[in-house]
């Protein structure tokens, strides 16, 4: 059994690195999730996949941590590294519908693109690339399913707060992934 659990290791520290941002943070993490597993192997019910009981494991080390952190005030927004609402406003027209400069290309069929492992390099880089409070807030929300109520609680912000985040963080990643993925399957396509 411990072989399955250290088979799983790189891709939980893959995971983790995601969220966290600091190698030490993540590698933390991850040996404490290991070590709750290995030790609460005889819980383990087969309700879920084994794979999956792990990764909630290292989710519930991940949201300690970032409760610690909220605790020493690492939660602050460099708002000066966000685009503003009225550059995120010009992408629309006064009717709702897209500009024709800013409207999203179109990403063919989204389970190939899911199943592409360019596709998560690509991702990877452009979480990477967040800000580190909106890469969380959009992490606990869309990779860790956080309520968005649990989200505020957490940080200490309001719901519309958390919905702002969520909605520029959304638009940076489609920015960031039209660029660096969309663009090379188009060229590659090319070929």
């Amino acid at each position: 059994m411990s072989q399955r659990l250290e088979a799983l290791r790189p891709r939980l520290l893959a995971f983790a690195r995601l969220q966290l941002r600091f190698d030490d943070q993540a590698e933390d993490a991850v040996q404490e999730a290991l070590l709750a597993a290995f030790n609460k192997l005889d819980s383990f019910d087969g309700r879920s996949q084994f794979e999956t009981w792990v990764f909630g494991i290292l989710r519930f080390k991940i949201l300690d941590i970032f409760r610690s952190q909220k605790k020493r005030g690492n939660w602050l927004l460099d708002e000066a590294a966000w685009p503003s609402e009225e550059e995120l406003d010009r992408q629309f027209k006064n009717s709702g519908f897209w500009e024709s400069e800013a409207r999203p290309q179109t990403w063919g069929d989204p389970e190939a693109a899911l199943a592409s492992s360019h596709f998560w390099r690509v991702f990877d880089a452009c979480m990477i690339h967040l800000p580190d409070v909106p890469a969380r807030v959009f992490s606990l929300r869309e990779l860790m399913e956080m309520e968005i109520c649990d989200i505020c609680e957490l940080l200490g912000i309001s719901e519309n707060n958390c919905s702002v985040i969520l909605y520029r963080a959304r638009m940076k990643l489609r920015q960031c992934l039209e660029k660096g993925w969309l663009s090379e399957e188009v060229s590659n396509a090319d070929l």
